[in-house]
């Protein structure tokens, strides 16, 4: 009937191509760039740990429940601005203060994975790479 031994899977190639020796090897996966909500998260919590403030007296303080600051420290929420600035608020930071402690992890984060330097020269001038735009 078939022409297989039993007890072996038999493989039909869905797409036709050179026959494989060994098992397919996948490509080597492009570092992933960090997400700016985690970013965001480990700034707020490193700055509440520093300053040996809990959880709940953060978020009374900030007028925001305990459950959401906590989501919004481990990277599961993507905060909106004005929880952003009332969270850096209670810390004593502005929003501007922790936009930019979370550009400066960003820069730390991803210059370990890139040779390309975090500042570029472009006639004559530095550039940080951070532009905000409202």
């Amino acid at each position: 009937m078939t022409d297989h031994t039993p007890n072996e899977a038999r493989v039909i190639p869905l797409r036709p191509g050179p026959a494989a020796s060994g098992p397919p090897v996948p490509p080597a996966a492009a570092p992933r760039e960090p997400l700016w909500r985690h970013l965001v998260g480990d700034v707020l919590r490193k700055e509440r740990q520093a300053q040996e403030r809990t959880l709940k007296d953060v978020a009374d303080a900030a007028r925001i429940s305990m459950p959401y600051l906590s989501e919004v420290e481990r990277g599961r929420k993507e905060a909106s601005s004005e929880v952003l600035a009332a969270a850096a608020g209670a810390l004593g930071l502005g929003l501007g203060d922790l936009l930019a402690r979370s550009h400066g992890e960003l820069v730390r984060v991803t210059s370990r994975r890139s040779a390309v330097p975090a500042r570029a020269v472009r006639n004559g001038s530095v550039r940080d790479g951070l532009c905000l735009a409202a």
